[in-house]
């Protein structure tokens, strides 16, 4: 896989080692146990799989050559780069501007911009609309594209059924910016709807049926369907695509209702479902999977608590609390200023994104096992940070320069 040039303020002597140990005994990636860094009375069990992704890595080469490059241009971010606090405040003191916020809302009017400007399209994509505005403004966004490889695989794969007379259902969150972006490609294409969870996907499933007045979607699924969508016809026959960093057991969970809806519904079996329901496979990135099923493994570790690192708005490091709320205390933190102390840690409510102290979140007991993951847009130097604030509030037996030493 290709090697970016990322700033060595993103990278962590420790985690690098640790990573190269792992993938120099594992070069197929077969073993998903975590990884045990022993200071003694504080024990941390790393995810075999965390941190930076491809698509990230790539995005943030693009946009820092891209600063390189421009010397005395204005250079625009449609929106965040990322769904990392450290990386998008990294962009902004090289002078970077957002031209909207992660919800789509205008920060800077694209009248204020020409074509001498840079605009940067961030790594969940952009709309067709959006590519449209700039192309007419002269702006060569293929350049300064950082759209993330899996995300257009997304598209592509939407594209591929809908010239097969397939509408689509997308599982994703409707205001997140990639699945903005995914709607406006398949819409183009294809009817299109939004569904969030589970939930909105039975609902959907009653008006497939008819179970329930067609007049009725138009307002409980307002803002999450392509205009002129038919309800009473248009999911006669579709397939499902997803936001890539969903729960994949949440997407397979979707994907198999409706298809067993679809199945009974219409009088299918396994032969004949494709009639009516398309076979698109799993659409979750590699790290997403990656990511989700090194936490489960890690979760059938024993220990007190574990710690999720990465943005309040990332949904893919939001899934990983998610995931390790259901075993054991867990607290997201998006650096390590947030462990305010040996008694008190500032928490984010992945739900919520509202913070709040908790106390004696530490147990009092040695060793203490803490399992850690983090966002797939989460620089190891962060992690890294993390850990060694945990180090120093115990009198350990190893330093963090003793487990590099072990792992290198």
């Amino acid at each position: 896989m290709k090697q970016f040039e990322v700033p060595n303020i993103y990278r962590s002597q420790l985690i690098s080692a640790v990573k190269a140990k792992r993938k120099s005994e594992d070069k197929l990636k077969k073993d998903f146990s975590p990884t045990l860094l022993d200071f003694g009375g504080l024990q941390i069990y790393l995810a075999r799989h965390f941190g930076f992704c491809y698509g990230v890595e790539n995005a943030i080469e693009i946009a820092f050559k891209t600063i390189d490059e421009n010397p005395g241009k204005r250079i625009f971010l449609l929106s965040e780069m990322i769904h990392n606090p450290q990386v998008n405040a990294d962009l902004q003191a090289r002078g970077v501007q957002f031209l909207q916020d992660t919800y789509g809302k205008q920060l800077i009017s694209f009248d204020d911009i020409t074509k001498e400007d840079v605009v940067l399209i961030p790594a969940f994509g952009t709309t067709l609309l959006i590519e449209k505005v700039l192309n007419e403004k002269g702006i060569p966004i293929e350049k300064y594209n950082t759209t993330c490889p899996f995300v257009e695989k997304v598209w592509n794969r939407g594209e591929q059924i809908a010239k097969k007379g397939y509408s689509i259902v997308i599982h994703g969150k409707p205001k997140h910016e990639e699945t903005r972006a995914t709607f406006s490609h398949a819409a183009v294409n294809t009817p299109t709807i939004i569904v969030n969870d589970m939930a909105e996907t039975i609902k959907l499933g009653k008006y497939i049926t008819g179970e329930v007045n067609p007049e009725l979607f138009y307002t409980e699924f307002k803002g999450q369907y392509s205009e002129g969508f038919d309800i009473t016809k248009d999911l006669q026959r579709f397939g499902v695509i997803n936001q890539t960093t969903q729960l994949a057991t949440d997407t397979q969970a979707i994907s198999d209702y409706l298809k067993q809806l679809v199945m009974t519904h219409y009088r299918l079996d396994e032969t004949t479902i494709a009639e009516r329901f398309a076979d698109t496979r799993d659409t979750l990135c590699y790290a997403t999977n990656d990511n989700q099923t090194a936490v489960t493994h890690m979760l059938q570790t024993a220990a007190d608590l574990a710690i999720v690192i990465g943005g309040y708005n990332s949904s893919n490091t939001s899934h990983l609390v998610e995931l390790c709320e259901q075993k054991l205390p867990t607290y997201f933190v998006d650096n390590a200023d947030k462990l305010l102390s040996k008694e008190a840690i500032l928490h984010c409510n992945w739900h919520t994104k509202a913070t709040s102290v908790v106390a004696n979140y530490l147990p009092s007991h040695q060793p203490i096992k803490i399992l850690m993951t983090s966002g797939a847009s989460c620089p190891d130097a962060v992690v890294e940070s993390v850990i060694q604030k945990l180090v120093s509030f115990y009198n350990t037996s190893k330093t963090v320069a003793d487990i590099i030493a072990e792992f290198a």
